[in-house]
């Protein structure tokens, strides 16, 4: 049986599988609009990939509830959450409304979830915050988390709360003094930085494509050393992806000394995805997050971007198997066949999609050597952010 984080005590949590996974039926209902990039079942279909590879045992998955208002006005503006429900009970809002806390516009539609999906992955944030600070050490997984662009009095980026903000405070309010911050969303992560900025107990380090919304996290944005912002150009191969990792992420972690990582694990970088120009394999990502899972004792990894659904669930999947230390084979369980067999595109990469898709977890690796431009811009970072 699955449990309900926020209605019991941390303490019975040690008796559960760590890592733990944190999840909610929500989202296999949860309904942005056919034409919106979110439409796809990314959670649910990464669940279901799990379970059907034999990863996700009962005692290591965990149903959230939802965090409460009073949870989330810790961040956000209390008429923000009315607007919120508002729209969610009559599926209509004022003009004024509408304009003021950005809504009712493509990038963050009006529906029928629109408070109780983002509190609910806020509760599951909250919950995994509160499981790692009565442990020593742990891992925790909420792949419906990583909504970083969320603004306290507004709906930013597809993002209507800023669950990973409201994660940090708590993280603060337990007690916990040096927290890392890690992002390898393909877009900033510029509500987390601004929430955050000039916090010495919060270091934010974005690994996001140049020149991509919202425009910011430019390599001198350092927020008075507080931040480090990895700008880089379009085309990010796996072995620059290593290289930032190597060069920059792990000294910067290593010499911050955090008590908690957090991870935003967006998964927009892909070669696969629609929303970024980036090339990156889902291992360049899962060596990534096997490597930094070294920087603290206790670490939060979330999702956050990613567009299509074959790519985001057999990389948040792998994901979940590197944090346990299950090798990725190269075949698949008739089981998992199905999961991904049974998911949907309504965009024109779905209409045809690649055999690979439906047969393999794994990418294909990444090619191509390192390019000046990344170099240097290494070079500079390192400069920058290590230079003594």
């Amino acid at each position: 049986m699955s449990q309900t984080a926020r209605a019991r005590s941390p303490e019975p949590f040690r008796k559960l599988a760590w890592p733990l996974f944190i999840g909610n039926e929500i989202y296999r209902r949860s309904n942005f609009g056919p034409k919106h990039p979110l439409s796809v079942p990314r959670v649910p279909a990464t669940i279901d990939l799990c379970r059907a590879m034999g990863w996700l045992p009962d005692n290591a998955y965990i149903e959230s509830a939802a965090a409460s208002p009073a949870e989330i006005v810790r961040f956000h503006d209390p008429d923000y959450l009315h607007a919120l429900r508002r729209g969610e009970r009559s599926l209509e809002l004022s003009a004024t409304d509408r304009e003021r806390y950005n809504l009712g516009r493509l990038e963050n539609p009006i529906h029928d979830t629109m408070y109780s999906r983002p509190a609910t992955s806020a509760g599951a944030v909250l919950a995994g915050v509160e499981l790692l600070g009565s442990v020593d050490s742990g891992v925790v997984y909420s792949p419906a988390g990583g909504t970083h662009h969320g603004r306290p009095d507004r709906a930013s980026g597809f993002c209507y709360f800023n669950d990973l903000a409201l994660g940090l405070l708590r993280l603060k309010d337990l007690g916990f003094k040096r927290i890392l911050y890690l992002d390898f969303d393909a877009h900033h992560g510029d509500g987390v930085q601004d929430a955050f900025a000039g916090d010495p107990g919060v270091f934010t380090l974005s690994i996001h494509e140049e020149r991509r919304w919202p425009f910011t996290g430019g390599l001198d944005d350092h927020e008075g050393g507080t931040a480090c912002n990895i700008p880089v150009p379009r085309g990010l191969r796996d072995s620059e992806f290593e290289l930032i990792i190597e060069e920059i992420v792990m000294p910067i972690g290593q010499s911050y000394g955090a008590d908690v990582l957090v991870l935003q694990c967006g998964a927009d970088a892909l070669a696969d995805d629609p929303l970024s120009r980036m090339e990156l394999s889902n291992g360049a990502i899962w060596r990534a997050v096997k490597r930094v899972a070294d920087l603290a004792p206790r670490m939060l990894v979330t999702g956050g971007g990613g567009y299509n659904p074959w790519s985001v669930a057999r990389c948040w999947s792998g994901v979940w198997a590197m944090l346990n230390g299950y090798p990725v084979p190269d075949g698949l369980t008739d089981a998992a066949r199905s999961v991904l067999r049974s998911l949907e595109w309504n965009r024109s990469g779905g209409r045809n999609p690649p055999t690979h898709w439906f047969e393999t977890i794994a990418d294909l690796p990444g090619e191509g050597a390192v390019r000046a431009p990344v170099q240097a811009l290494v070079e500079r970072a390192h400069n920058m952010h290590l230079k003594n």
